[in-house]
């Protein structure tokens, strides 16, 4: 049985990939979830999974490396797939030491704990791989209408958040080149779709316009985001860890790209769509709610990445449009306003304490 450690996975990104795992691979496998259960970790996304006898949850912060290490000397880990980081550009603005912690020394005790495991006086013990999950910021911003991030675009990035990012990419490639470690490094554009946090542009979007406040939009709203339906996410990190060339960088890109304002108005004409004739919401959805405000310190205007190599490669390619994508991102917040409620009221908080009893 193939034993994967997958931090980070009570957010967004990773508990879609839990889910992704187990409902693939079935009994197949085993998953170690860590997760710190920070403000944006919630483990009631991962309800429908948490009594497999193949799942197990560990509340350990991998800035604590004796934690890490145990982690390591108890299971037989096959594969780490790190998506565990602080995420948004907001709070890495406001606070950086966080993202320097979590991001950068954070990998480092993985990467650390890792090659202590697998090491042996050959090289490491065969079919380990490490992939570190990444994103598109790393490369900084395309600053006209034309153009694309490929793999060899030099790292530029404008954030505490990107740069932070940055470095644990590169620490990942260190290790990669000094010490012979099998690892991948995968890099993504923007993630939609079920269980994203609610201070994230569409799902915010989304749960304003349904409460008729305002939408807020940063600068004029021109910033282009190329974005990849998470489920397709999902699939090129698996594909990655099973058959990527070890030492290789992937681009993860979802051949959809839009303006911010061009997201927001998607979404209102969706849920005017989507909602049924006689539903009270209605009255509240307007493009009136649409509110510019003032611009994101250092704000890239565009990103677009080539997902080429991947697709060559291993014939990976995003499969669902964004006009599908969208409205299944919808109906799934529809069919969850309590999850919804629960993130917006802070109580997903409470869910971890009543379902372990600590």
């Amino acid at each position: 049985m193939k034993t994967y450690l997958v931090t980070g996975g009570a957010g967004f990104i990773g508990s879609n990939f839990v889910l992704y795992l187990l409902d693939k691979y079935k009994d197949d496998i085993q998953v170690i979830n860590v997760d710190a259960l920070t403000y944006a970790g919630n483990l009631e996304n991962l309800k429908s999974v948490e009594k497999k006898s193949n799942y197990k949850f560990l509340k350990i912060d991998i800035c604590d490396k004796n934690a890490v290490l145990d982690i390591f000397n108890t299971y037989d880990i096959d594969r780490v797939i790190h998506f565990a980081a602080e995420s948004h550009v907001d709070r890495s603005i406001r606070n950086p030491e966080i993202f320097v912690n979590t991001n950068v020394l954070g990998t480092l005790n993985l990467l650390n704990a890792a090659k202590l495991s697998w090491e042996t006086e050959n090289g490491y013990k065969p079919g380990k791989k490490y992939l570190q999950v990444s994103t598109d910021e790393v490369y900084g911003s395309l600053e006209g209408e034309e153009g694309f991030f490929y793999e060899t675009t030099p790292l530029d990035p404008h954030s505490p958040y990107s740069a932070s990012k940055a470095s644990a990419d590169l620490l990942v490639k260190s290790y990669i080149d000094t010490f012979q470690f099998p690892a991948n490094i995968t890099r993504c554009s923007n993630n939609y779709g079920p269980y994203q946090f609610p201070e994230k542009l569409i799902p915010l979007m989304i749960n304003n316009a349904l409460s008729g406040k305002k939408l807020p939009v940063y600068g004029s709203g021109k910033n282009v985001r190329d974005w990849l339906y998470v489920l397709d996410h999902c699939k090129a990190i698996d594909l990655v860890a099973e058959q990527g060339t070890v030492g290789e960088v992937y681009n993860v890109g979802g051949h959809n790209e839009k303006r911010n304002i061009e997201i927001v108005t998607i979404i209102l004409d969706t849920l005017l769509e989507v909602l049924p004739q006689n539903d009270e919401r209605r009255k509240n959805i307007s493009h009136d709610l649409i509110t510019y405000v003032e611009d994101r310190k250092g704000h890239d205007f565009r990103y677009a990445i080539a997902p080429d190599k991947i697709k060559a490669e291993l014939g990976w390619e995003p499969e669902t449009p964004f006009h599908e994508g969208i409205k299944l991102t919808i109906a799934w917040y529809l069919q969850n306003l309590e999850w919804m409620e629960h993130i917006t009221k802070g109580d997903y908080q409470k869910y971890y304490s009543d379902m372990y009893h600590v």
